[in-house]
């Protein structure tokens, strides 16, 4: 029988699910970005502008273009006499899956908020009859924090733990995550090493049933022609049958969408103890199964634009990995192999 992993109908939406713009401490407004990230064959933003939710769905969102209400969370180590890049912290992006969830979770009314995003505090709703969110940079903190998002009708994102300066003993303990960062543009860009299939894996080892996602994390500082262009470098690929707020959301929701960096995956399937793929022109495709165990295709003639890899019931899971002659990486979600024997993967 033919399980498709990435749905069989509907059309693959270009999305940049972490952003920041004037709110905070971009230098585009929301509608430049809007205009910019057309320009570039997307049609979806989640503006993740910091510690703020300011909505933009109902303002920009049209036939061609979705913006999802979302806001970025930061809890952080105290400084203790150091400088506060030495500091280690804990980024989350929270995107509200209903258009009309516009109440921000772990709100204070007077800390946290720095920047652009001060000027915007009036227009926060949160709910008044809870107390003051009080962050600590610790594990119980984070869980917590990533719980009541959840709760609240959010989804959740792990971002650039290299950037964050964050160690296994720290983030191996987070718990809740509804998709991790596998690439952060604006951070490799930067100079940092966060693209990140290890720290994807090492999850996945631990059972925890995480997608992943690569995100621009854009702020705009330079212009198109500069090789700091922090933007449309990083992007998720979200497959659903039309471009509607709470139809994206549920794809989101059930894992259907890959991140990348450049290459297309255009179908990808498990039937008769193989997991299929079809994509963009590639020089390699590597299955990764959890275990001490790989296996490679490369492309010898010409680019490869299929494969297929055998699952056997001994391997933990199966995640694709496709790479293009420029070096630039397409990765799927982990699919576990019990799930796919049983015919319940996601």
């Amino acid at each position: 029988m033919k399980t498709y992993l990435l749905p069989e109908q509907g059309r693959f939406f270009k999305a940049n699910l972490h952003c920041h713009t004037t709110v905070s401490d971009g230098h585009l407004t929301p509608e430049e970005i809007k205009q910019l990230y057309m320009e570039h064959g997307y049609s979806i933003v989640a503006y993740t502008d910091h510690e703020v939710l300011i909505p933009h769905h109902k303002e920009l969102s049209d036939k061609s273009f979705l913006a999802l209400n979302a806001h970025e969370l930061e809890l952080k180590e105290h400084a203790n006499g150091r400088e506060g890049r030495e500091c280690k912290r804990c980024h989350m992006c929270i995107i509200a899956l209903e258009p009309d969830n516009v109440t921000q979770t772990c709100w204070h009314r007077s800390k946290y908020v720095w920047g652009n995003a001060k000027g915007y505090m009036d227009r926060v709703e949160f709910d008044e009859n809870e107390p003051d969110y009080i962050r600590e940079y610790t594990v119980e903190n984070v869980n917590d924090a990533i719980r009541r998002a959840r709760e609240a009708g959010y989804w959740v994102t792990y971002n650039h733990p290299v950037w964050s300066l964050e160690d296994p003993e720290q983030y191996m303990k987070y718990e809740g995550f509804n998709a991790l960062e596998i690439y952060n543009h604006g951070c490799v860009v930067a100079g940092y090493d966060d693209y990140v299939p290890q720290i994807y894996d090492a999850f996945l080892r631990k059972g925890q049933r995480i997608f992943c996602v690569a995100t621009d994390d854009n702020h705009n500082a330079h212009t198109e022609d500069s090789p700091h262009f922090d933007a449309c470098g990083g992007f998720t690929m979200i497959k659903a049958d039309r471009l509607d707020y709470r139809t994206i959301t549920r794809a989101m929701e059930a894992g259907s969408f890959y991140a990348s960096t450049g290459p297309l995956i255009h179908e990808l399937w498990y039937e008769d103890g193989e997991v299929h793929i079809k994509c963009s022109p590639a020089a390699r495709i590597t299955a990764n199964y959890g275990i001490i165990k790989a296996k490679v295709q490369y492309a010898e003639k010409a680019p490869l634009t299929e494969a297929s890899f055998p699952v056997k019931s001994n391997d933990l899971y199966i995640r694709l990995t496709v790479t293009d002659a420029e070096g630039r990486n397409a990765n799927t979600n982990a699919y576990y192999v019990a799930d796919l024997l049983s015919g319940d993967a996601r």
